[in-house]
């Protein structure tokens, strides 16, 4: 089937979320999104979708939450269609809007809430265990020298374009699972970020139609060996100092943007044991959200559950002065406000042999 062909039919079966709730996205062209027909027009969906399983065993779940700390409700539990992992979820399934909409619900935020009262498949916060809220996408992104101060500590000018690099869905951890340094590397960096994930498939985007193109944000956390980033062993390329086992922590939620007040101006923390590393602000960056998917769908068509990572504000640990390394027991915490707050410890990789 030629390439136009095929992004058409894909197209076809994009579930996607506008301002306005869930939209299934009618035959796209490889020129931008096309409009498509909303589900609700009376209020957007401020909600945060979660992945875990509980404590008590059992398989992985899809939940949502409404807000931070809040009860989550199991929604691969309430029809068995509806998938149990949030890449599926955005990639096909009209299932959980088409239960509101039998219900006599606006919106999908107001079915949540109708399930919470009626105490159907909500289970308490402490009862779970979160895992990465999404995993196993097509492409996981980054951005380097995205943020003004982070190019000022290290003498560099601003890029003139987003600066694009990447992980390996392999690369991600959940947002209380141990970082792992490994034995070929003594110089293991933090990098805190806000990660974007797309819910449209786009290809050619404007920065509008890029826009609409983001179902909503997660805290990431881009690992960096910067011995191997940096040194001669790789040529001088990123890759094998960036997509390490365990690198790329990810979570607790995906925050859909519209629960976000103003995603241009989030404050973005790291501690290392308590202690205050990285102070910044989305309002740094040198490309905002809009701009990074624009600039990237002109390279290639971003499928729904891609994640890019948006890059680091200043205050990385090799820059400092000495420099600053994480180390065995370091206990690392990434916090974006509106969006989550990761809690990972750091161990020391072990000789091991899996059958």
């Amino acid at each position: 089937m030629p390439y136009h062909g095929k992004l058409r039919q894909l197209g076809k079966a994009c579930i996607a979320h506008c301002n306005s709730g869930f939209i299934r996205a009618r035959r796209g062209t490889t020129a931008g999104v096309e409009g498509a027909r909303c589900f609700s027009t009376s209020k957007s969906n401020d909600m945060r979708f979660v992945q875990f399983v509980n404590k008590n065993g059992g398989p992985q779940h899809l939940g949502v939450q409404l807000k931070d700390g809040g009860d989550i409700i199991a929604i691969s539990s309430i029809d068995s269609r509806i998938p149990n992992n949030l890449r599926k979820f955005l990639e096909g399934g009209e299932v959980l809007a088409q239960k509101a909409r039998r219900n006599g619900d606006t919106n999908l935020s107001d079915y949540v809430q109708r399930i919470i009262a009626e105490g159907r498949s909500v289970i308490a916060e402490a009862d779970v265990n979160f895992l990465a809220p999404i995993n196993r996408m097509d492409k996981l992104l980054c951005v380097g020298l995205n943020y003004r101060g982070h190019c000022q500590e290290q003498g560099l000018e601003l890029p003139n374009n987003p600066v694009i690099f990447n992980k390996f869905p392999s690369n991600i951890i959940g947002p209380t699972d141990n970082i792992v340094l490994p034995t070929n590397s003594e110089k293991v960096d933090w990098e805190a970020e806000l990660a974007i994930v797309i819910g449209k498939i786009g290809k050619d985007l404007n920065e509008e139609d890029a826009e609409r193109c983001i179902f909503g944000y997660t805290v990431a956390q881009d690992i960096s060996a910067r011995d191997l980033q940096k040194g001669k062993i790789n040529g001088g390329q990123f890759l094998l100092g960036k997509a390490m086992d365990t690198f790329c922590p990810l979570g607790p939620a995906v925050v859909t943007k519209e629960a976000i007040p103003d995603v241009h101006n989030l404050t973005v923390k790291t501690w290392v044991n308590e202690d205050l590393k990285q102070n910044g602000n989305t309002s740094e960056l040198v490309f905002n959200p809009g701009k990074i998917v624009a600039y990237i769908s002109k390279f290639m068509t971003l499928l729904p559950g891609d994640v890019i990572l948006t890059g680091t504000p200043q205050g990385v640990g090799f820059a400092r002065k000495p420099p600053e390394y994480l180390k065995k027991g370091d206990i690392l915490q990434t916090e974006i406000e509106s969006v989550g707050r990761l809690n990972n410890k750091v161990v020391q990789s072990e000789p091991k042999i899996k059958n």
